[in-house]
């Protein structure tokens, strides 16, 4: 499978050729496609679905994507949607990297589950996994009928070989893989660790900008689709699928790579965090975090989301006579963080890339002992120029509940919260 570069914009409606002439014109699904290939639509939303959101493609593909053997349940010991084994709790958790495997483990077989709320059937609220992996898929390909995957690299550039096309993916950049799309994932450079949500909710998309306007934050231009790629390949491969939260396997005599055309506004996308134009205040005050917003799966509440996906970048700070670090807070959304590169500005220490961290609705968090005394102290006459980091969050309206193996795992830091039990009292009556 070759790439041929990708097309630009979000949720525009593409068209792309592996080979010319085969994409029809005035009709989807002419009685005969060129070369002999068969006409297949995949719907994302609704048929009615306003046009707006309507999201659908059009696939020529060598063969029909129902030729394969019945599925049969699948078992996964770590990657699942079973958000209801322990209660969730209003404790702040915070989690170690997940180390590498010690056997040969792909993406799928690495995915371990940390959290979530909802679920497939609810058609609301997302799963939150962690992956490690140390190969390639090999004779085996993957898709997701619960929900779609946003995908956030942490260590190790992924090549993700779908049936629209090939995005490679480096730290600092995500893909989202949409639902039932399918796929594989190739590993670049050997090792590969990372973030994924399941979101399975609305679609990811754009936030609505406000009094902000049309040029700042995600822009829709950076994000980049696949161009057509296709494999003629026949042999005895696997296809998992994970449906209603459980995996199934199926043999299939080929791949199911094999779409030599296609058109429409339902594909795979990525985009680089880097071009992520970031707003912040001028004069006094810290923002609220949701000004980094690079997607957002909205709810039926309007203003509220079923998951966001939110970005901390470098930055510049210059908020005079404000504390400029992200403030003690209570939320009514639960947030789920994670870390790509450097130091988080709201911790001294203990969250470290590949990590990550829970602090759920109402439960108070914010910058640890050592990381309020140095910000109280800071010269804010001075701007103050964040580099070399990358956090990000994955917050949702619902509550989030870990599971049994997250809270179980020797990574949980038991003693996340003593970076609290520092903070001194200050207070005197007598002092202005």
């Amino acid at each position: 499978m070759q790439s041929n570069g990708y097309q630009s914009g979000f949720g525009n409606e593409f068209a792309s050729e592996a080979i010319s002439g085969i994409l029809p014109t005035g009709q989807n699904s002419p009685q005969r496609v060129a070369h002999g290939l068969y006409a297949e639509q995949l719907s994302g939303s609704a048929f009615t679905a306003p046009r707006h959101s309507n999201r659908r493609s059009w696939l020529y593909r060598i063969r029909p994507a129902a030729m394969h053997r019945p599925f049969e349940p699948h078992a996964h010991a770590s990657f699942h949607n079973r958000f209801d084994e322990t209660p969730p709790t209003p404790n702040q958790l915070r989690w170690d990297p997940w180390p590498m495997p010690g056997t040969p483990t792909d993406f799928v077989d690495g995915l371990v589950t940390l959290a979530g709320n909802g679920g497939a059937a609810e058609q609301a609220g997302c799963g939150m996994h962690v992956y490690v992996a140390n190969r390639s898929m090999e004779g085996r390909f993957f898709y997701d009928a619960d929900g779609e995957l946003l995908i956030v690299p942490q260590q190790g550039r992924l090549r993700l070989c779908t049936e629209l096309g090939v995005l490679e993916i480096k730290p600092l950049e995500i893909a989202v893989i949409p639902r039932g799309v399918r796929f594989r994932v190739e590993l670049i450079d050997g090792d590969a660790r990372g973030y994924v949500a399941e979101n399975f909710g609305s679609l990811l998309r754009l936030p609505d900008l406000g009094p902000i306007g049309a040029n700042s934050m995600a822009l829709p231009r950076d994000f980049l689709t696949p161009h057509a790629a296709y494999e003629d390949v026949e042999g005895d491969f696997e296809l998992i699928a994970k449906f209603q939260g459980n995996l199934w396997t199926a043999r299939i005599d080929h791949s199911p790579l094999d779409v030599v055309a296609w058109h429409g506004n339902y594909a795979p996308y990525k985009y680089d965090l880097t071009l992520f134009n970031t707003v912040g205040s001028i004069s006094v005050d810290h923002p609220d975090p949701s000004i980094f917003t690079v997607l957002t799966s909205p709810s039926d509440t309007h203003g509220t989301a079923n998951v966001d996906f939110v970005i901390f970048p470098p930055r510049w700070l210059v908020a005079e006579h404000t504390f400029r670090p992200p403030y003690f807070h209570r939320n009514v959304a639960s947030e789920f963080m994670g870390l790509i590169e450097g130091v988080y500005d709201a911790k001294a220490g203990g969250f470290a890339p590949g990590g990550a961290s829970l602090h759920n609705c109402m439960s108070g968090h914010g910058p640890d002992a050592a990381s309020f005394e140095k910000a109280s102290a800071a010269d804010v006459s001075k701007p103050d120029h964040l580099t070399g980091t990358m956090a990000f969050m994955f917050e949702t309206r619902k509550v989030i509940h870990p599971t049994r193996q997250a809270i179980d795992a020797p990574q949980l830091q038991h003693d996340y919260y003593k970076c609290w039990q520092g903070i001194a009292k200050h207070f005197d009556p007598k002092r202005a």
